[in-house]
């Protein structure tokens, strides 16, 4: 008991300081419910840790991994504020020279107490494994990718997306707003818009959800439509909608993989479903499309992108945070940039006429779907349990402010299967924008 006393005095003594040099505006509470600063207000938001097997575990192996896993394990946690909070409130410039005035030897002295106790912090993800054939292409490992993220419970996206259950970036026109019903009921409309939909046209969504699109087009447009997932409980709901609707002569949804599709579509769309093929499959992915498309048939291609960097091998270089969310998130994805789609599309028989960010709506998507998950956290939990909904809400609110710092962004990119002449576009793109 002494050692676990001597441990908790200094770690509490050597937070106290680096909250000093740090100037932060916000606390920390350990787990003995004392709180860093000690006169911390009771109502000021604080970073919880419950254990001090927290902090032995993160000085055995310092990394996003630990803390995540201590997160989920309900170990590391907020109270009084939000990770948007917390992140309005992180401390300014260069945190490593902030911290060069502590005393090197105190904190020596807390971590060897640490290091000498027991590491027993509970690991929940440690049970997700990397997969070493998650991005070799294959339909069964597509398959199995997908229902890892889609089939976790049609009740439990239910909670936080909007009635249609549209899981790609909503589209907030003419002025941001929070009603994220219509931003979908927007994007649908835009998108249909864009690949100029028509009465007897064949749609075929690649990636197609909920069926909330092929729906959409084949009611307001009267196209035939095609949907294809991968997702055996996106397909059931999808299909039960179709027969709700009437829309069973207009509409199907197939469970099988792009790449074993067959005809001849006049349109193709791609929401948010390309994130999941990963970068050394973009040929065959690309190929397939364009095997599908009829000839000046057109494309939407709608995929988040990272940066590039000033080299390809700078931009395979991989962060901690992007990591993680393809190992607990989107086994299997892979992002590429703007260009490498341009030129992909080039390449693979495409002609490109019009590129558009939605990088700021994907944040304002992201936040809403998190609010909304967070506002019925109990009912998650009893879905889906603590653990998950917790990497849910942390997976959310991550993506946002990723989108919101520019780290990552989302464009809509609009190709026809290139041929000589003219590709049948109108001369101005005004009517999109009515």
């Amino acid at each position: 008991m002494a050692g676990a006393a001597a441990r908790l005095e200094a770690f509490r003594d050597l937070l106290g300081d680096a909250h000093r040099a740090l100037s932060l505006t916000f606390g920390f509470e350990l787990w003995d419910g004392s709180t860093v600063p000690r006169d911390l207000a009771t109502e000021a938001m604080r970073l919880v840790i419950a254990q001090e097997s927290v902090v032995a575990s993160l000085l055995r192996r310092p990394n996003l991994d630990t803390a995540v896993n201590a997160h989920v394990a309900g170990l590391l946690d907020l109270k009084n504020g939000t990770i948007f909070d917390l992140a309005a409130q992180r401390p300014q410039g260069k945190v490593g020279r902030q911290l060069r005035g502590l005393s090197k030897i105190k904190a020596a002295k807390a971590a060897l107490r640490f290091l000498r106790a027991p590491a027993t912090m509970p690991r929940p993800l440690d049970a997700v494994q990397d997969a070493p054939d998650a991005r070799d292409g294959q339909p069964q490992t597509n398959k199995r990718n997908i229902a890892y993220h889609y089939d976790v419970s049609n009740a439990f996206y239910r909670l936080f997306l909007d009635p249609e259950m549209v899981y790609t970036c909503a589209y907030f026109q003419p002025e941001w707003h929070d009603d994220l019903a219509r931003a979908q009921r927007d994007k649908l409309d835009m998108i249909c818009r864009k690949l100029r939909l028509k009465p007897g046209d064949r749609l075929l969504d690649i990636g197609c959800g909920w069926g909330a699109l092929i729906c959409h087009a084949a009611e307001h447009y009267g196209v035939h439509a095609t949907g294809v997932t991968l997702a055996e409980e996106q397909a059931a709901l999808a299909r039960e909608k179709i027969a709700a609707r009437g829309l069973g002569d207009r509409v199907d949804v197939l469970v099988k993989d792009f790449t074993q599709m067959e005809g001849a579509f006049d349109k193709i769309s791609s929401i948010g479903m390309f994130e999941h093929v990963g970068i050394a499959n973009h040929p065959t992915y690309f190929r397939a499309v364009h095997r599908l498309l009829k000839p000046r048939g057109l494309y939407l291609h709608h995929t988040i992108a990272r940066r590039a960097k000033r080299t390809e091998r700078a931009f395979r270089k991989l962060k901690p945070e992007y990591k993680a969310i393809t190992r607990y998130i989107f086994p299997g994805g892979e992002l590429d940039h703007l260009g490498m789609s341009v030129s992909n599309l080039e390449r693979f028989g495409f002609e490109v006429h019009d590129v558009e960010a939605w990088r700021e709506h994907y944040q304002r998507t992201t936040r809403l779907w998190w609010e909304n998950l967070n506002a019925r956290r109990a009912e998650a939990e009893a879905e889906v349990g603590p653990e998950k909904t917790r990497l849910w809400l942390l997976y959310l609110a991550g993506c946002s402010l990723a989108f919101e710092r520019g780290a990552v962004g989302v464009n809509q990119t609009l190709a026809s299967k290139r041929t000589r002449g003219p590709a049948g576009l109108p001369p101005s793109r005004a009517d999109l924008y009515r």
